[in-house]
């Protein structure tokens, strides 16, 4: 069974990782959370890039604000896809120093970036990355991707009474 590992460079993220915590466990993918800092915590970044691949995981999703160095560098270390999620904190400049750490990386290192603070569209990148392989998992994005459909027509026929 696919896992998607979801790390973050502190606490401080948590609120903003939560959403691609809930949106894969609403799909019933196994989820591994942890703390990765690649700036306080070099030793277990180069670790948890080298051998996430090792535990079953299949995708990582990484969130880090600031300098933001955490996805490129797992990118770096693992064969397996990185989805970077930038987060605005407290000493960001208005997010644009975490989307471009994170969008701006070097040929042969691709994270797959998505807007600021969309641990969201994360999870449900990483669904889709793993539906590829998994009927299951597709089916239940199918039918995710169908409910939204549901909630555009609804909220028309209401706006046009």
């Amino acid at each position: 069974m696919a896992k998607v590992g979801i790390i973050m460079g502190s606490t401080s993220d948590l609120p903003v990782m939560q959403e691609a915590i809930d949106i894969l466990k609403g799909f019933d993918i196994e989820i591994e959370v942890d703390i990765v800092s690649a700036h306080r915590t070099p030793e277990k970044l180069f670790d948890y890039g080298k051998n996430a691949h090792t535990r079953g995981i299949t995708v990582i999703i990484a969130g880090a604000g600031g300098a933001a160095h955490l996805p490129g560098m797992v990118a770096s270390l693992s064969p397996l896809p990185v989805i970077g999620v930038p987060v605005k904190s407290r000493n960001s400049i208005d997010g644009w120093d975490s989307i471009l750490s994170i969008l701006q990386m070097p040929g042969g290192v691709p994270v797959a970036t998505v807007a600021l603070d969309g641990a969201k569209n994360a999870g449900i990148l990483a669904a889709q990355i793993i539906g590829t392989s998994d009927k299951c998992v597709l089916d239940k994005i199918l039918v995710y991707k169908e409910g939204l459909k549901q909630k555009v027509i609804t909220s028309a026929k209401e706006i046009s009474k």
